[in-house]
């Protein structure tokens, strides 16, 4: 499994937001210029995200985008499947009944605890912590 450039730099457009929280919006020509990502591809980004209730968009010359929630409130996995949708290691994890080997499958309990495991992690790291962590990188050890 390999997650796409739109999850890895979504979570890296939502840190710097996160860093900006509450107090302040920033334009994604910042964003890109802080994170080295085309402007062009983070306004991509930001669409399925403030469809998801993420992040909020401000209009005008002094527009930009913030965080609708605290970053406290915001979980690696959700902004992974804003992004990417349904986060499952493979397709008879979220919809068992599409595959016919469901009910007698010798792999399928493993693909479901490997997945759950993924989200679990994913659930449990929170914007909040990697704010902290790029401020104190000592502190990434700790996620």
């Amino acid at each position: 499994m390999k997650l796409s450039t739109r999850s890895r730099y979504g979570t890296r457009l939502m840190v710097e937001l996160a860093n900006h929280y509450p107090d302040n919006q920033i334009q994604l020509k910042e964003i890109a210029e802080n994170q080295a990502i085309s402007e062009k591809y983070l306004s991509k980004l930001v669409i399925p995200l403030k469809g998801f209730g993420l992040i909020i968009a401000f209009r005008g010359f002094q527009g930009g985008y913030q965080l609708a929630k605290s970053p406290s409130a915001v979980t690696v996995l959700e902004i992974v499947e804003a992004l990417e949708g349904p986060l499952a290691l493979v397709d008879c994890v979220s919809q068992p009944k599409q595959c016919q080997r469901n009910e007698f499958c010798p792999t399928r309990s493993v693909w479901c605890q490997v997945n759950q495991a993924i989200r679990g992690t994913l659930a449990g790291i929170t914007l909040e912590d990697l704010a902290l962590a790029h401020q104190h990188p000592i502190l990434n050890y700790a996620i």
